[in-house]
């Protein structure tokens, strides 16, 4: 290394390492990185502007298509906000029937990110494996919602479709689908000597740095912190279940905090999602999953709701947060989105320091990173050509979020 000069290798936005775009610049000495950052902002769509145009029924549609993975995330989150602000409760079956999709969610979307990290490795064969199977989880979606992406299952006060007893014999098909690809898909993502020569010590995230960047979710829990907000705070129905954060040691390794320990927490969690849902389908509470007396009311209380929440979940890439405020208007007045990619992706620089440029690929796609979920962008027109600062941008965001609360 000594006497090499370094140099910069910009990747993205547009790159085909990336599945969407963000713009990562690194300096590199020889093969080595030697410092990362990242620029996102690419994807914006203005989401959470269109939400103030609009009233709380009509926002969970807008939820659903924040993420094309993550669909359940982002309308459960927002639906609970809303909840809470009108007071409105969920059917004790509705929260199981949440809870179900939650997790069918959660297995196709680590199955998507087994079959990406797969294919940054350059094996090609995993990919198209994992893909494969993920088809029997999104099948399973389209028996309960009527559809793959977009579900729109989530409405504010429970769900829009009950789970009934002819669909319980196609869930557990899926299931059972699962608990007998499990071994291969261990032996094949954590035996595979390929696979743990290019993951095993790349990517470190130790405990103590997760903690202080507050990455989340499988991130987070495969360096050893053992948040969960299923566990720590239940909602729907996880504090009638007896679940634990799936860490390293669940596969009888040590806590490293790498890429491999990555891997090791997401297919473990599929493995656990399977018995949350069988759990949850044998102890299917009877009743509604909407008070259909009440869905006529459901619009009109939210109008007139004032106050503010926060909603969160635990999906698919750690925790997801919700910010609503209203004040008896027919929109509301603040409607904020933390997805969890928002967290973890401060985390880059970190793990792509010392590592090689070949591993750059895998070690990105390590944290899921999701954009669309991430991006936000602020437009203030004053007429004027003015470029504005970072912290100026910082301080019309909390002068307009005051005045919004007045």
């Amino acid at each position: 290394m000594a006497g090499k000069a370094p140099y910069i290798v910009p990747v993205g936005p547009i790159h085909p390492a990336l599945k969407e775009p963000v713009h990562i610049e690194l300096t590199v000495v020889g093969e080595e990185v030697i410092s990362a950052d990242f620029t996102p902002g690419q994807t914006h769509r203005g989401i959470e502007w269109m939400g103030l145009s609009r009233n709380p029924v009509q926002i969970v549609h807008l939820t659903d298509r924040i993420c094309g993975i993550c669909g359940v995330t982002h309308s459960l989150s927002f639906a609970r906000a809303v909840e809470q602000i009108a007071d409105i409760t969920v059917p004790e079956r509705g929260d199981y029937v949440r809870t179900i999709i939650a997790e069918f969610e959660r297995i196709q979307s680590h199955l998507l990110w087994a079959g990406v990290a797969a294919h940054e490795l350059g094996f090609d064969t995993l990919f198209y494996l994992a893909w494969r199977v993920r088809e029997e989880a999104m099948d399973a979606i389209e028996v309960i919602t009527g559809n793959r992406v977009n579900y729109d299952i989530i409405q504010i006060g429970g769900t829009r479709r009950d789970i009934t007893e002819d669909q319980h014999a196609k869930i557990r098909k899926c299931l059972n689908t699962y608990k007998d690809l499990f071994a291969k898909l261990k032996k094949l993502f954590l035996e595979d000597a390929v696979i743990k020569s290019r993951c095993v010590g790349t990517g470190l995230l130790s405990f103590e740095t997760a903690m202080a960047y507050s990455a989340v979710g499988p991130t987070s829990r495969a360096s050893g912190v053992t948040a969960d907000l299923r566990v720590d705070y239940p909602y729907c129905a996880y504090g009638d279940l007896d679940i634990k954060p799936v860490i390293p040691t669940i596969y009888g390794s040590d806590v490293n905090g790498d890429t491999y320990d990555r891997i090791v927490v997401r297919i473990f969690e599929v493995a656990q999602s399977i018995e949350i849902i069988e759990t949850c389908l044998d102890n299917m509470p009877q009743g509604p999953v909407i008070w259909e007396e009440k869905v006529a009311k459901i619009l009109s209380t939210c109008k007139k709701a004032s106050g503010e929440a926060v909603g969160r979940h635990e999906a698919p890439r750690g925790e997801a947060v919700h910010y609503v405020a209203m004040d008896g208007a027919e929109a509301p007045i603040a409607w904020k989105v933390k997805a969890s990619s928002y967290s973890n992706l401060h985390v880059w620089p970190i793990i792509l320091k010392g590592a090689q440029l070949a591993d750059i690929p895998v070690i990105v796609a390590s944290v899921d990173p999701c954009m669309s979920c991430t991006d936000r962008v602020a437009i203030t027109d004053n007429g004027s050509t003015k470029i504005f600062t970072k912290e100026h941008l910082a301080k019309m965001s909390y002068e307009k979020s005051r005045r919004m609360m007045q």
